[in-house]
Order: C-alpha cells, then structure tokens, then sequence
C-alpha cells in the first residue's frame, strides 16, 4: 500500500464514521420527537396500566414461577435457571420468570419494581 492509498483510506474510513453520526442524530431526533408527542406518551401510559393488570390478574396462578425463579437466583440453580424464558425488558426491571416456551399459553410474566407485570414481546437486556 503507497502513501494514497493509506491517506485514500483513511479518508474513506472518516466519511463512514461522520455519516453514522449524522444518521444517529437524526434518528435521535426523530425518536425524541415521537416519543415526546403527548398521543404517544398518552397510549404509552394505557399500554404500562393494562401490563399492571394483566400481571396483577395473572400473579395469583403465577406466583409460584416468581418464588422458583428467586430461589434459583438465591441457591445459585443453573439447570433451573437454564429453562427459564429469555423474555425481558431490561431497563424497566422486567425478567420474565416463566419456563422458556410459555407465549403459547400466557404473555411473558414477572414482578418489577411497581409489582407484577405482564408483557407482550422482549427486548434485549442492555435495552
């Protein structure tokens, strides 16, 4: 590689860099400004309160999952919790405690910091 190359690449390497910036803004901008329309945040809120009741109407058959999975947790249970499902949203404190392969018969389940609750879909944990 000669000195052209070397300074063509580098060139190259700094438009890719500056057009993945730009597009991160943009796509923060554009996301800060959806999830700051008041609809928006409106149906946000109706979508938190029905997983409120849904957990809150479904602990009484699945509390028995969320004590399991605390004492796995506690005792250090790798096989139990092995079979337990992926499903969790991270950044609300959401781990679903159910055995993996549950979405057939119920939503993903578990008790986050405002009590129980009961979701639809999963996002990864560093969410």
């Amino acid at each position: 590689m000669n000195g052209d190359d070397v300074e063509e690449a580098r060139v190259r390497a700094a438009v890719a860099g500056h057009v993945r910036r730009r597009a991160w803004e943009e796509a923060e901008a554009v996301l800060t400004a959806v999830l700051g329309d008041p609809e928006v945040r409106r149906v946000g809120a109706l979508v938190e309160e029905e997983e409120r009741r849904a957990g809150a109407e479904l602990e009484g058959g699945l509390k028995v999952f969320q004590d399991r999975y605390a004492c796995a947790v506690r005792t250090g249970d790798v096989g139990l919790l092995a079979g337990v499902c992926p499903g969790k949203h991270g950044r609300w404190g959401r781990i679903c405690v159910l055995e993996a392969g549950h979405e057939d018969w119920v939503p993903h389940w578990g008790v986050a910091p405002e009590g129980p609750v009961a979701w639809i879909g999963s996002a990864p944990d560093d969410d």
